[in-house]
This record gives structure tokens, sequence and C-alpha cells, in this order.
């Protein structure tokens, strides 16, 4: 079997300045720490990042300690993000303000848009047809990467023709995976974990728990670890 357990930063050797990334999460419930960690030592910069928002900044949330960025707030704290497509911006000041100095780009996507843009390329999809954004400007305007939106009437209800949504790599925090890749995320931390999943070109999984192959019942993981290409340990248990 072939061994794909890495240091954090053996993982990340690969990831160069100006590649997309994709980052599971929900305000940082759910994001895999150990390697944004391993990405603010490399030093990565011009990254464009997919995720559902930009993550946490220092001082959220309060009740928590506040000590540490979370999430994608990590890259956004240490100016490595030029583009951010994302559906949910307002809850990070680092956003704005980097918008406002010119430094950062940010394209919103609504969310179950987002969520079914990465689905599609997870699962070798061409596309996905919506009804959301039918009648706005959403209609004649391009998408995150530049790309002309299309129209399509089906018995006489028409529908945005929204494409795939893939990275170079996605970084992903399931709850407990096996040592092939095998895993489940728990409660909220599902969020983007799983759709991302298989959608980028390198897939890596930073569980909290690591299992050996059949120590728990197969039936309990909710993503193949075929789609997994490095495991990671050393994260920490959910904070958020």
């Amino acid at each position: 079997m072939i061994n794909k357990i890495m240091t954090a930063d053996e993982a990340v050797a690969g990831v160069q300045d100006g590649m997309t990334i994709m980052v599971g999460g929900f305000l940082g419930t759910g994001s895999p720490e150990v390697l944004m960690d391993a990405l603010v030592r490399k030093g990565v910069k011009h990254l464009t990042v997919i995720g559902n928002d930009g993550g946490l900044h220092t001082g959220q949330p309060a009740q928590f300690g506040g000590k540490t960025p979370r999430g994608i707030g990590k890259l956004l704290e240490h100016h490595m993000v030029d583009h951010l497509i994302a559906s949910h911006i307002g809850v990070n000041p680092l956003i704005n303000e980097q918008i406002a100095e010119g430094t950062l780009r940010y394209t919103l996507v609504p969310q179950g848009t987002l969520a079914e843009k990465i689905r599609a390329a997870a699962y070798g999809l061409g596309g996905v047809l919506t009804p959301t954004g039918v009648g706005t400007p959403m209609e004649t305007e391009v998408d995150e990467l530049g790309r002309e939106k299309k129209v399509v009437e089906i018995e006489g209800v028409k529908y945005l023709f929204e494409m795939p949504l893939r990275a170079d790599y996605s970084f992903i925090r399931p709850s407990v995976a096996d040592k092939f890749g095998n895993f489940y995320c728990a409660k909220a931390t599902k969020n983007f974990n799983y759709v991302m999943t298989g959608a980028s070109d390198h897939t890596i999984i930073a569980p909290e728990k690591l299992v050996e192959i059949g120590e728990i019942d197969p039936d309990y993981f909710a993503v193949a670890g075929v789609l997994v290409d490095t495991i990671v340990e050393g994260e920490q248990k959910w904070q958020i």
C-alpha cells in the first residue's frame, strides 16, 4: 500500500506562487489549521483562494480567546492572497482593508452555486444549471475565472449554466481518517470539506484523528480515500 502520510511542510512543498487552492471550513470551523500554518511558513504569494469565506482574523471569536486567526484568515494576515473566491466576505475586516489597498480582489459567488461548481469539478461534470442569478446582472457578467455566462431555457424555465471550479490543491480537515485516506467530518465541519475533496489536482487532508485501516467500520466514512493524495497528522482538536 502506498504511504500517503507526510509532514505538513512536506505536503505543501509543491504549492507555488500564483496557484489556486481550495480550503474547507466555514468561518474557521473545519479548516485544516496545520496546513494553513505550513503555507504561512512556506511563504507562497499571489494565491487564488476558493472557500466559503475569508476565515477569521486575530481577535475572533472573542469567546474563544481570539489569539490567532483561523483558516483562510491566516493567509490573508500574511498577504498571501491576490484573489478570493467566496460566498461571504463580511466578517474578516482584513478583506475590506486589502481591497481598499488594492492588494486583493474578490469574486462573490452564491453559496449554493459555489458548492455546486466545486462539486462539478470533483465529479467530472461539465457544469451545473441553476436558477440563481437569472434576471440579474449575473446573466451577462463573466464568472470568477473570466468565463462568459450562458442562459439555458428548459421547458420554459431559464437557468444559468455555471462551469466547474477546480484548483491545484485542496486542503481538507476530516474528524477521523484511516491511513488510506477514507474519512468523515463531524457535525458542522462537513461544510465544504466533502465537496472540495477531489476537486483539485492534489487533495491533502489533515485529520484530527488518524486510525489504522480496518480499525473502525468503513460504513462510518463518507469520502473514499482514493480521492486523497496526502495525509498530514498533527491537526488539533476542533476549537470553534
